[in-house]
């Protein structure tokens, strides 16, 4: 049995795409870790990049390159300051040299030495490999990123099934029936049931410390969204719309910091209208900031960033106006656990499943959140979480230009909203009434991202990414 993390699924980490820009930039660092580790490291006087599938055909619009270049240079996506990107990068491509592993100057020409092939790997649509040159010997490690910046290596046909999946978790799970059975045996909400399992790799006090840490970039990704205006970068010219909806909403409110800014919110109108607009514009700014290669937090992924911080938002400064911390945790623990039963029975990488595993994920994972929060029993946050889902099955991947923009920003907020109207039908709903179940939900999610055609699977060959023309963008 797996065991997955919150902090496995929420993650902090640089835009635009956690299975196009940070799980290259992890595998980066892992090849680099693995080399060190053989004492090989110091014997490379080359190195070359290939890049397959979904990672090569979106790979631009995603910025895999910049991803790529800066894993190999050894910085790190969690603390790198956002506006040191560019110029690390333009260093790179200007001199023709990188940092290697932060320790070793090498030659290096970003035009030839990282190459995008169009062919798909046999394991997964995200496949890579990092090719070290030892004179006129090489050796090359494959990777793949699997969605949400997971990043693994292809199992070798001789090995034992499950053999490296090791399970310290004392209330392991699969799907949502365990889930709920050991809800009912420790008469736990699910959020406490998740604290538990993460009470066996640390204690409380990190874990309140790591959540807050989570918590606190979503709120400064969602403050900054919210007051950066102008144009998204990648040529589609994108005006930022979050900045406008803003200004409109808070009106003459005046505060100086992110906390303060939540008061503020909360002495504004709040009407059906603004309500609507105040989520849109929370899941909105989110996301221009992770199209901008902005920090923002895997939820489960980048592309799907501003769905669980939009709702969460919702939740304190509308919802609840006595919000805390407490409230905040639980929110987290839910969407965490419930993003992997997605994981575990079906996929969070749209380039395996299109948007749906993306967007209908989140919204699920934030659906099942809110709806604890607002008091719905074990059995009900899974109803939240299968309704989200089942209203999201069989959204496709369609990017223009390759870019996490147009659909991508606009579907997040469709999918806050649909988390916040799936969480109260659930609340209005018993469980004995329920013939859909969560587990039945994510197996049909799968089958139907078997079953989609590779077009609508992030590589910008199929939907809207064909359908519009760039000029008129």
């Amino acid at each position: 049995m797996e065991c997955i993390s919150v902090f496995d699924m929420l993650k902090i980490g640089i835009g635009p795409s956690s299975s196009h820009t940070l799980g290259p930039w992890r595998a980066a660092e892992r090849w680099i870790n693995k080399l060190k580790a053989s004492n090989k490291f110091n014997q490379v006087d080359k190195i070359t990049v290939n890049l397959y599938g979904s990672l090569s055909l979106t790979g631009k619009g995603h910025a895999t390159d910049y991803a790529v270049m800066l894993g190999l240079s050894g910085e790190d996506p969690v603390t790198i300051a956002p506006e040191d990107i560019h110029t690390i990068v333009n260093t790179i491509k200007e001199t023709k040299t990188i940092n290697f592993g932060g320790d070793k100057q090498l030659a290096f020409h970003p035009e030839t030495d990282i190459v995008f092939n169009k062919a798909f790997l046999p394991f997964h649509a995200n496949g890579m490999g990092f090719t070290a040159h030892f004179g006129d010997k090489k050796q090359t490690k494959k990777y793949y990123s699997i969605g949400g910046g997971f990043v693994v290596k292809k199992k070798r046909k001789n090995a034992k099934k499950n053999a490296e999946i090791k399970c310290s978790f004392p209330y392991a799970t699969n799907n949502g029936t365990d889930l709920l059975a050991f809800c009912k045996s420790l008469n736990k909400s699910v959020s406490q049931v998740v604290l538990e399992n993460e009470k066996s790799l640390r204690p409380e006090t990190e874990i309140d410390t790591e959540l807050q840490r989570i918590w606190e970039v979503m709120l400064e990704c969602m403050y900054t969204g919210c007051h950066t205006e102008g144009t998204l970068p990648g040529g589609l010219n994108v005006r930022r719309r979050a900045f406008d909806m803003h200004q409109k909403l808070i009106g003459n409110k005046t505060y100086n910091t992110p906390t303060e800014w939540i008061f503020a919110i909360r002495d504004t109108e709040v009407k059906f209208r603004q309500i609507i607009k105040w989520v849109s514009c929370f899941a909105l700014a989110v996301n221009e900031v992770n199209a901008s290669l902005g920090r923002v937090v895997t939820a489960p992924t980048n592309g799907s960033a501003g769905v669980i911080p939009a709702v969460l938002m919702y939740y304190l400064v509308i919802e609840n106006h006595d919000g805390n911390f407490e409230d905040i945790k639980k929110f987290l623990l839910v969407a965490g656990e419930i993003g992997s039963i997605f994981k575990k029975g079906a996929t969070i990488s749209a380039a395996m499943g299109g948007c749906q595993a993306e967007i209908g994920v989140s919204s699920a994972m934030a659906a099942g959140a809110l709806c604890e929060l607002l008091g719905g029993s074990p059995e009900q946050v899974l109803i939240a979480a299968e309704i989200a889902m089942e209203h999201h099955l069989g959204l496709t991947c369609d990017p223009i230009g390759g870019l996490v923009q147009i659909p991508c920003i606009e579907r997040n907020a469709m999918g806050a909203i649909k988390a916040i109207n799936a969480a109260e039908l659930a609340l209005d709903t018993s469980p004995e009434n329920i013939k859909v179940p969560l587990d039945k939900v994510v197996s049909t999610m799968w089958e139907t991202a078997k079953d989609m055609n590779t077009k609508y699977k992030e590589t910008s060959e199929g939907g809207l990414a064909v359908g519009v023309n760039l000029t008129d963008c």
